[in-house]
């Protein structure tokens, strides 16, 4: 969206919800009546079963929208919560026709995002059916960069909000798989690591990895 429009709709939508770390947003089977965009912060999306395992689908930055997962059913498929402190922008359904009315162009926003999540999610099954854990990590890496700079923020030198664990749990991956193959693109000068602090040092290099079938 132009950043006039971005001004305007801010000014348009004035309900934020404020979310500890750990803090749920929405949980599964809750009825589906807003949409929200994550001011700051971050928030992962997971399903549990009742046996207690989790499984996470999602990651989500700031400028992001969550709670497109209720879209097909009008209740949410998944339980949203707070990976550190975020404050999310909430975007009542009632009021988008109204809102759009002043800024036209916040629904066909609401389509492509919608677009691009479907996208997203093919693009996980297509990774976790066929490719190789290395190919799943620089994958993951990658969108990582190109949604960053989409946001307007880096695009190789990022902090990464998800814990290792967690970037496993999502590629179907164990933690010390993931550690590995972390020490592993850093020795062979695709990135470097400190702490939580990623630099993507070769695209190309990451990219080929990707190309390799399981």
């Amino acid at each position: 969206m132009a950043r006039h429009e971005v001004e305007q709709l801010d000014q348009l939508v004035q309900e934020r919800v404020r979310l500890q770390k750990g803090q749920l947003l929405y949980q599964n089977g809750d009825k589906l009546d807003a949409l929200y965009s994550l001011r700051f912060g971050s928030i992962k999306t997971q399903l549990e079963e009742a046996s207690g395992q989790v499984q996470i689908t999602g990651f989500f930055l700031p400028g992001e929208v969550i709670g497109l997962d209720g879209m097909p059913d009008g209740h949410h498929s998944s339980n949203a919560l707070a990976m550190e402190d975020s404050e999310v922008c909430v975007i009542r359904l009632s009021n988008i026709d109204d809102i759009s009315r002043f800024v036209p162009s916040l629904q066909q926003q609401v389509r492509r995002i919608m677009s691009k999540e479907i996208a997203r999610s093919h693009q996980v099954l297509l990774a976790l059916g066929s490719m190789r854990s290395e190919a799943r990590l620089a994958a993951f890496l990658l969108n990582l960069s190109e949604r960053l700079s989409a946001l307007g923020y880096s695009s190789t030198d990022f902090l990464m909000r998800m814990s290792r664990e967690e970037i496993g749990n999502y590629l179907g991956l164990t933690l010390e798989t993931v550690s590995r193959l972390f020490s592993r693109f850093a020795r062979e000068g695709l990135i470097t690591v400190s702490q939580r602090e990623v630099k993507l040092l070769d695209l190309s290099a990451l990219k080929e990895l990707t190309c390799h079938p399981a």
